[in-house]
């Protein structure tokens, strides 16, 4: 990781940091997590699940997994959540990082969106259109992908690389012809700028995701990290039995309007699974897609991304 990005990663980390939370005084621990928005801290804080937690917790916020990952990897959080594409964009990349969990959902959460009125009806008139994800992001994957099923390259089109921030004031003020994100920012797009979905990861995205711990945090803070992995799986089935409620929270947690949070909270439901041999063969899958559009150069050999050593935690 550049210098640079080394330094803001641990500026933003020490910023947020305030905003810890502890549960208990039994141990005195920190565990650092790291969260995207509306992702890990809202479901824990919302199911109730970090009740009588023996340790402290500190949290800190990210926009996207990118900057998420490098964080955990510098050792600035110990741990964080991520899609399949990113989790292993980043290893390839050199990260210091290990999956301790996996979660399964549907790939409806992330799209590519082009606004109301748009030229482009279908995959083939992406041609030589602009259009905005994060690098090495989910969505980025699936654009790969897309692309692929219409028979075009990445050299087709104008591929430009946007924190979802930045993409979404590019998609509003038309500076871009499409974006692919996922989450919130589809919800967002959809119910509050009548964007269109031109096409989403369903039924071409493999759903996992992975809770990254650094190694060092695997070496030094074992038991706090399976207790948290354990809150965390309770957390994701109390979240599938109870969406509206996970949604209220989720608006109030994230300032995200109900309609949005209600929205995303149904298109991106994930249930705890332990890391497994398919987990890995589609991880895997998606880092030699990565290698195959040249967006990975590097030989590093993902059998060593996984820690199978926490997979009891996913137990009821």
């Amino acid at each position: 990781m550049h210098r640079r990005s080394l330094i803001a990663v641990l500026t933003a980390a020490a910023l947020l940091a305030g905003c810890g939370a502890s549960a208990g005084k039994d141990d005195q621990t920190v565990l650092k997590v790291g969260s995207q928005r509306g992702s890990t801290k809202a479901i824990l804080i919302a199911s109730g699940a970090l009740e009588g937690t023996p340790y402290k917790i500190e949290w800190s916020e990210f926009a996207a997994a990118q900057p998420l990952l490098e964080a955990v990897s510098a050792q600035a959080v110990d741990l964080g959540e991520a899609g399949d594409a990113p989790f292993l964009f980043a290893y390839a990349g050199g990260a210091k990082i290990k999956a301790v969990q996996a979660g399964k959902s549907g790939g409806s959460s992330t799209a590519l969106l082009v606004r109301k009125g748009s030229p482009i009806h279908g995959l083939a008139d992406l041609r030589g259109k602009k259009i905005a994800t994060g690098r090495g992001s989910i969505g980025h994957f699936l654009l790969l992908k897309l692309l692929e099923e219409a028979r075009l390259k990445p050299t087709d089109v104008q591929i430009v690389f946007l924190s979802p921030g930045d993409a979404k004031a590019a998609f509003t003020s038309g500076a871009i012809d499409a974006w692919v994100t996922w989450g919130s920012y589809v919800a967002l797009a959809r119910l509050h700028d009548d964007a269109t979905v031109l096409a989403d990861g369903d039924g071409r995205l493999s759903g996992y995701g992975f809770e990254a711990a650094s190694e060092a945090a695997i070496a030094g803070k074992r038991p706090q990290v399976e207790d948290f992995l354990r809150r965390l799986a309770k957390a994701r089935r109390w979240a599938g039995e109870h969406p509206e409620a996970f949604a209220a929270a989720l608006s109030k947690e994230t300032g995200l309007q109900p309609d949005v949070a209600l929205y995303t909270v149904q298109h991106y439901r994930i249930a705890p699974a332990e890391i497994d041999d398919k987990a890995v063969a589609e991880a895997t899958a998606v880092l030699d897609r990565f290698r195959t559009a040249g967006a990975v150069t590097s030989s590093r050999d993902p059998a060593g991304a996984f820690d199978r050593s926490f997979n009891a935690a996913v137990a009821p």
